[in-house]
């Protein structure tokens, strides 16, 4: 322990024991989600993000995991999700897009999958891909002008939200029943091809999201213009969707 694996299934034996020596029969499940479980991981930049299910008894003893929590973070193990199963199926119609991201690029690690079966509601959802596009738009334009135009800050406000945006698209395409890409280009495409945006822009967030980008600040300006323009375009077919009442 001590670096970051060069693959993440390196570490699965021993974080296993680790959290059964912890918590034993309390411990339900270990499940890998996020970039190591989606075919993303680079080793040495991305982190391992983890969901530990204990019962109701092993919530109650969570601080006996303090110790073995600080040592993995310095292998790039953030500290992992804890939850009970009656949490995460009573937290569906809160948090449907962040279930739906588990539920669709995860790994089991230990015990049972409680991903298997897992229904979300198209209305929750429906919901929140809305709740969290406008949001964005509104911090999106609050930070660009926090960014006094700078190019440094707004490639960096462009890379950062895209990500989340990602999520957000791939919500939109489960609720129209089309198949979710792996690729995070191909779910650019798949979206705009899907609700009518333009695709080019999304594209070109992409290349200054992966640092492979020679925009000059005029282009980056015009581009943040056009990015904008689209989620507000994309919030606006979400609004004109139906999809079946609670």
């Amino acid at each position: 322990m001590g670096k970051a694996p060069e693959q993440p299934e390196r570490i699965f034996s021993q974080i296993t024991e680790d959290y059964r020596n912890i918590f034993g029969d309390d411990l339900l499940s270990i499940i890998l989600y996020g970039s190591g479980a989606s075919g993303h991981y680079v080793p040495g930049k991305s982190d391992l993000n983890f969901l530990m299910v204990l019962t109701d008894k092993g919530m109650e003893g969570l601080e006996k995991a303090m110790d073995t929590v600080t040592r993995w973070r310095k292998s790039r193990v953030q500290v992992p999700l804890f939850m009970t199963k009656d949490y995460i199926y009573s937290s569906l119609d809160a948090y449907p897009i962040e279930f739906l991201n588990m539920k669709l690029n995860h790994v089991l690690v230990y015990g049972k999958d409680v991903f298997e079966g897992l229904e979300i509601h198209p209305g929750h959802l429906r919901l929140q891909v809305e709740r969290e596009l406008k949001g964005k738009i509104l911090h999106l334009r609050k930070r660009f002008l926090e960014t006094e135009g700078k190019e440094k800050p707004v490639r960096e406000l462009i890379r950062v939200s895209l990500t989340a945006f990602l999520s957000s698209f791939k919500a939109l395409l489960y609720l129209l029943g089309l198949g979710i890409p792996q690729e995070r280009r191909d779910i650019i495409t798949a979206t705009a091809q899907a609700v009518g945006v333009d695709a080019a822009v999304f594209m070109k967030c992409m290349a200054i999201r992966e640092g492979v980008d020679k925009f000059s600040r005029t282009e980056l300006m015009d581009i943040y213009k056009d990015y904008v323009k689209e989620i507000d375009q994309l919030c606006r077919r979400v609004d004109e969707l139906k999809v079946a009442p609670e």
